[in-house]
């Protein structure tokens, strides 16, 4: 299961009821940041999110817009020594941006804030413990050094209770040994395998973050029977031409990749300022009718379908 937090929903500035790009998510006790636009650190503080374990944070790439926030957020956990160490992850381009950005605020304030840069490549793994794993792929965006992100639980495997019932197998330890892979030796000599008690694996939950995107094709794939699919729909079919021209898409077509991925559930943000919302729900709708457009503040529940 995650949970995502949409914490600015806009496209390049900021409206009077959304603010630009930043999305946390939320997954067994970890926070992952995906991008910093400027403003993030309040709409974190509006949100009652915090800065608390916030030392993750994701870029899909660097246009100012997506990343401004970066330098806000690092003067505060310097200032307030609120972190002693901070994970920046970007494609190659963008963390050169992000560090001529970040070191002017570090040397400035002579901060101990100790901030490493990851340089994301194709399958680059973000985070991976026994419960999910994060990865990175890349993402066709106007020539810039951009990337998506998996977030996807490893696969898991049901424990059957009237099989091992049958087997013999005592309430208690035992069973918890067998789920965690070990097998057991029961009173009357019987070795017990988890093979024999746990039935197939069952992918687990599988949410897909894709930030700005010139073409969806590409991504069919990667997308493929995700749970949920975050990405952009910055404009709608009547200006088609003008997110070619700048490197976006509309709400059809991210209908469509999902549609396409046999997706679950779609949701919509960076929406252009043009638009209230409703109408980029509506076209995406005439294709894939479980797509919603977000708000700044909206929190989802990610589960397999």
């Amino acid at each position: 299961m995650f949970e995502i937090v949409f914490l600015g929903t806009s496209a390049s500035a900021p409206s009077v009821t959304r603010n630009v790009s930043a999305t946390m998510v939320l997954a067994r006790g970890n926070r992952f940041l995906i991008d910093c636009g400027e403003g993030t650190q309040r709409q974190l503080l509006k949100s009652e999110l915090g800065f608390r374990k916030l030392d993750r944070i994701l870029i899909t790439h660097s246009h100012l817009d997506h990343i401004l926030g970066l330098a806000g957020l690092a003067s505060t956990f310097a200032r307030w020594e609120l972190h002693e160490a901070l994970h920046i992850y970007g494609g190659r381009k963008t963390l050169q941006r992000v560090r001529r950005l970040l070191n002017i605020v570090i040397q400035e304030q002579n901060s101990p804030l100790n901030i490493t840069y990851h340089t994301l490549k194709d399958g680059f793994v973000v985070y991976e413990d026994t419960s999910f794993r994060v990865t990175a792929f890349p993402v066709i965006h106007r020539g810039a050094d951009a990337y998506g992100f998996v977030f996807e639980e490893h696969p898991k495997r049901r424990f059957l209770n009237e099989r091992a019932t049958a087997l013999g197998v005592p309430f208690g330890p035992e069973r918890g040994r067998l789920v965690a892979g070990e097998s057991i030796t029961l009173a009357d000599g019987r070795v017990i395998t988890p093979d024999d008690v746990l039935g197939p694996p069952e992918k687990g939950t599988k949410l897909v973050y894709v930030g700005d995107v010139d073409a969806v094709e590409p991504l069919v794939e990667i997308v493929r029977g995700a749970d949920a699919l975050v990405i952009e729909a910055t404009y709608t079919e009547e200006e088609r031409e003008m997110a070619a021209q700048h490197g976006h898409i509309t709400a059809k077509q991210a209908a469509w990749l999902a549609r396409e991925a046999g997706v679950r559930t779609l949701y919509l943000n960076h929406i252009s300022r043009r638009y209230r919302g409703p109408e980029v729900e509506a076209e995406a709708r005439t294709i894939f009718p479980e797509a919603y457009v977000v708000r700044d503040f909206d929190r989802v529940v990610v589960k397999r379908g």
